[in-house]
């Protein structure tokens, strides 16, 4: 159980590490890189966004396709 316990702290401080040094030597000014991530987030948000729209359509095409009756 140590074990377990050692690495998680080890992957949280790795991981605290990691993102302070991150921070420090963007190559970009903080205001720009909070721009610049939630241009990404918006991106992905909308992509997402209209592939659920266009599924649903999908979906609901193939559900009236299968709701008419069966010809002989």
């Amino acid at each position: 159980m140590k074990k377990i316990e050692n690495f998680i702290f080890g992957a949280m401080l790795g991981g605290l590490i990691g993102a302070g040094l991150a921070i420090l030597l963007a190559p970009t000014s903080g205001k720009s890189l909070r721009d610049e991530v939630q241009g990404y987030i918006d991106n992905t948000v909308s992509e997402v966004r209209n592939a659920g729209i266009q599924r649903r359509q999908e979906l609901e095409i193939e559900l009236t396709r299968l709701r008419e009756p069966k010809s002989s």
